[in-house]
């Protein structure tokens, strides 16, 4: 299982993250994606927990809590889908 989280401040790094997420166990990954185009932070995260059971409890107790000045969003991450179309792959044919 994937975690998100979301609402996170531009200045939190992937090391913050592991060092908070740690103390719930032991973090396998952690993505802090950026826009392609500027390089700067999008303002949420991912990560991943060797446990799925300390990831539940991470969920609990961080959701809505504040970090770095803004409340957090901690859920179970959503599979992406495809902004184009459908799942399947559908959306308009390209020209």
């Amino acid at each position: 299982m994937t975690i998100y989280v979301g609402n996170l401040s531009f200045q939190a790094t992937e090391e913050d993250l592991r060092e908070v997420f740690a103390e719930y166990g032991k973090v396998s990954r952690v993505s802090l994606p950026t826009d392609r185009e500027t390089g700067r932070k999008r303002g949420f995260a991912f990560v991943e927990m060797e446990d799925e059971s300390k990831e539940d409890e991470a969920i609990a107790d961080l959701d809505g809590a504040e970090w770095l000045g803004r409340e957090i969003r901690v859920n179970k991450a959503k599979p992406r889908e495809n902004y184009r179309g459908s799942k399947s792959g559908g959306g308009a044919p390209r020209a």
